[in-house]
C-alpha cells in the first residue's frame, strides 16, 4: 500500500495499524504533511509502530526506483473499475492520493500506474476517508489470497 504526499497524521496512522494487522508494507512518498513523530500520529498507530514494516520515499520517482514495481493501482474516484474487478497479486502496488485532494492529473498519468479503479460509493459522493479506503482494498487483497498468515 503505498500513500502518496499524505497530509493528515492520524490518516496514515491507521495506515500503520492496517499494515501491521495485514502483514501489507506501508509506502509513504513525500513530501509529508507532517512529521512521523507527530502526537497524532503516533497516537493513531498506538503501539503498531514497531509491528509494521514502513518505508518513507522523498519523492515518487525515488519510490519507483526501490520498489520496481510490475502492476501499481492507483485508487481515484474518476476510474470506472471497481477495485472488486481485479486479481491482485502479490507485490502489487495500491497506490492512494493525498487527503482532501486525491491523485492528480499528473500523477494518474505517470506510466507506471497500471491501472486506475475506484471504490463504489453512492451516486453524488466525493469520496472515502483515506485510511478506510486503504482498509477496503487492503482486506479485498487479502481476501482474494485466502488471508494468508491470518489466524
Amino acid at each position: 500500500m503505498m500513500f502518496f504526499e499524505p497530509r493528515i497524521p492520524p490518516n496514515t496512522g491507521n495506515a500503520i495499524r492496517l499494515a501491521a494487522a495485514t502483514g501489507c508494507e506501508l509506502h509513504l512518498v513525500g513530501p509529508l504533511g507532517f512529521d512521523l513523530s507527530e502526537p497524532k500520529l503516533r497516537r493513531a498507530g498506538l503501539d503498531y509502530h514497531d509491528l509494521a514494516s514502513v518505508t518513507v520515499h522523498p519523492n515518487l520517482p525515488s519510490a519507483w526506483e526501490t520498489l520496481k514495481p510490475e502492476r501499481v493501482f492507483a485508487f481515484t474516484a474518476h476510474a470506472t473499475t471497481p477495485h472488486t474487478d481485479v486479481q491482485y497479486q502479490p507485490g502489487d502496488i495500491l497506490m492512494f492520493g493525498p487527503e482532501p485532494t486525491g491523485l492528480t492529473a499528473e500523477t494518474l498519468a505517470d506510466p507506471n500506474i497500471t491501472q486506475k479503479l475506484r471504490i463504489p460509493m453512492v451516486q453524488g459522493r466525493r469520496s472515502l476517508n483515506l485510511s478506510n479506503a486503504a482498509a477496503i482494498v487492503v482486506y479485498e487483497a487479502w481476501r482474494q489470497h485466502g488471508f494468508s498468515g491470518a489466524v
